[in-house]
């Protein structure tokens, strides 16, 4: 418990939200780190009238309590998961594509298995917090750099670029990323991309480029719609325009070229341990990765010029 606690303030920087989170009084979590600080011989915490930061010796402790929790929790849940039935809440969050095209669907599959789970799907389009917003899992592309949250790798995927035939009948195909200063670019922010700066990992390593971007937007659909017809190219993640690829709506650019996206599942330490959590994620991994709305990659590495 006093592990648990030192992990809670050390996310929260403060006795009192920690207290809060963990349903105790402020007294018991000062209590616990003076009991952490006494066993280890050491100040794990800095404390001032304002707030509380980690000392440290405190953050090395920090990413092993974590590992120490995690293995804990994976013990409950191998423990929990042989029970049938699952109830209360659930709160999973995606990006408005990936919550429309394949989280929804699927946690609907799940609740028909569990009719006593009340689901609750959140689209979020920007960065948020999981534990502020009370959400048990988050599904993401690109890995979390939050050191509080819990990372479960999904499946592999990559940003690809991508136009119409349409747009490149009138445009002319680029033949190197540099080429791409020259095109109408169609530009999407997620969360952990600058605004128009493309970093493309290739043939020479990673090269970075400023694109010209007239059209944008910050919902994935209305950009690949406008791929789609013609509009400019597009640098998307692969399981967005895998079908469109295929298809020949639209083409695959520079192959060679490409911008690591990969899919995660996304969990807190105070929801991690809870038996319908554990459950609900390996559903959703499984089926991202082989079900009816699994996350489709572009197979086709050939140039097209």
């Amino acid at each position: 418990m006093s592990l648990r606690v030192f992990c809670c303030v050390a996310r929260h920087s403060s006795f009192v939200a920690a207290a809060q989170e963990l349903n105790i009084s402020p007294a018991s979590v000062s209590m616990r780190i003076a009991e952490l600080e006494h066993m280890f011989g050491m100040t794990l915490f800095h404390r001032t009238t304002r707030r509380v930061r980690i000392s440290d010796q405190g953050n090395l402790l920090y990413l092993h309590a974590q590992r120490v929790l995690e293995d804990v929790d994976d013990m409950n849940n191998v423990m929990s998961s042989t029970k049938t039935d699952l109830s209360g809440p659930l709160h999973v969050s995606a990006s408005p594509l990936l919550a429309r095209q394949c989280v929804c669907p699927l946690l609907c599959m799940f609740g028909i298995q569990f009719p006593n789970l009340d689901i609750w799907v959140e689209s979020y389009s920007k960065p948020f917090d999981l534990i502020e917003e009370g959400i048990d899992i988050d599904i993401r592309s690109g890995r979390p750099a939050e050191p509080h949250l819990i990372p479960h790798h999904v499946l592999k995927s990559d940003r690809i670029l991508c136009a119409a035939p349409s747009y490149l009948g009138r445009r002319g195909y680029p033949s190197t990323v540099a080429d791409l200063v020259n095109h109408d670019c169609l530009f999407y922010r997620e969360r952990d991309q600058p605004t128009g700066i493309w970093s493309l990992d290739g043939p020479q390593g990673v090269e970075t480029i400023k694109v010209t971007a007239h059209v944008g937007s910050n919902e994935s659909e209305l950009l690949r719609v406008m791929a789609l017809n013609g509009y400019g190219i597009l640098l998307f993640s692969e399981w967005v325009v895998a079908e469109a690829i295929q298809k020949g709506q639209l083409i695959h650019l520079l192959p060679a070229y490409s911008q690591s996206a990969d899919v995660w599942a996304v969990t807190t330490t105070r929801s991690a341990n809870a038996a319908k959590v554990h459950r609900s994620l390996e559903f959703l991994i499984q089926q991202l990765r082989e079900g009816p709305f699994a996350l489709k990659r572009v197979k086709e590495h050939r140039s097209v010029n």
